[in-house]
């Protein structure tokens, strides 16, 4: 009967952590279509992105459910603990990253009778592969439960920062040079800042995935390299 009683909770605890693949699955299907979007200024395609988002938002409540009862019923200490709790800050942050995928979108709605330059719609495609790159490494650490490649994650997110950075400063440059452009331009900058958001909490899983493993909290300050809330400018202008 014991071990009966531990097979079942072991297995509500593989429910719980597939419940998360299936949601950063659809994560990943998001914000890829985003970048899609962006490039081939697509609004269906940012409609389907807008869409997922419910399915996202469903799944977190699952997974809300399933831990509270879980706590409920099961008690979890030690590992099954941090495995309990763990699905559900991971689920908050993938719920996040879905909402910010879904603005991305919209800003590729609103732009869609604009023409942003190219090289500005392509700089901000590759930051949203690099933040859908370390998406993709810290679910597959959380699935491996994988403290390394965790950590790798964790330490990498200052790259999508210095990205973040230069399209700022990019943009910033653009505006000033034709004041016409503020408009489209402060879209691009609002969807950059959520790629950015979306590395943010691909760190936040990286720490989750750290705690489960080693039963440790990350003790070191992040790396983080995004210097545009202290960067100032005027614009003139030229017209």
């Amino acid at each position: 009967m014991a071990e009966h009683i531990v097979k079942s909770f072991h297995d509500q605890l593989e429910t719980l952590s597939t419940s998360i693949v299936q949601m950063g699955g659809l994560c990943e299907t998001q914000i890829a279509n985003a970048i899609d979007a962006i490039v081939r200024r697509d609004v269906g395609l940012a409609e389907q992105v807008v869409a997922i988002d419910a399915r996202i938002d469903l799944l977190e409540q699952q997974i809300e459910s399933q831990v509270v009862q879980l706590l409920a019923l099961r008690q979890p200490l030690a590992l099954d603990l941090r495995e309990t709790l763990a699905a559900m800050k991971i689920s908050a942050d993938l719920e996040r990253i879905g909402d910010l995928a879904k603005n991305v979108a919209k800003r590729v709605m609103v732009l869609s009778n604009e023409a942003p330059e190219v090289h500005l719609t392509q700089g901000l495609a590759r930051m949203g592969r690099q933040a859908l790159t370390q998406l993709k490494n810290v679910l597959d650490a959380y699935a491996k439960r994988d403290d390394n490649a965790a950590m790798t994650v964790w330490r990498r997110d200052g790259e999508i920062d210095e990205l973040y950075n230069s399209l700022f400063r990019e943009l910033l440059t653009y505006m000033m040079e034709d004041p016409r452009k503020i408009g489209p331009s402060t879209h691009l900058l609002f969807a950059a800042k959520n790629f950015e958001r979306i590395g943010d909490h691909a760190t936040n899983i990286a720490e989750t995935v750290h705690y489960v493993v080693t039963a440790t909290r990350m003790g070191d300050a992040r790396p983080k390299s995004d210097i545009t809330s202290t960067t100032t400018v005027q614009l003139h202008d030229k017209s």
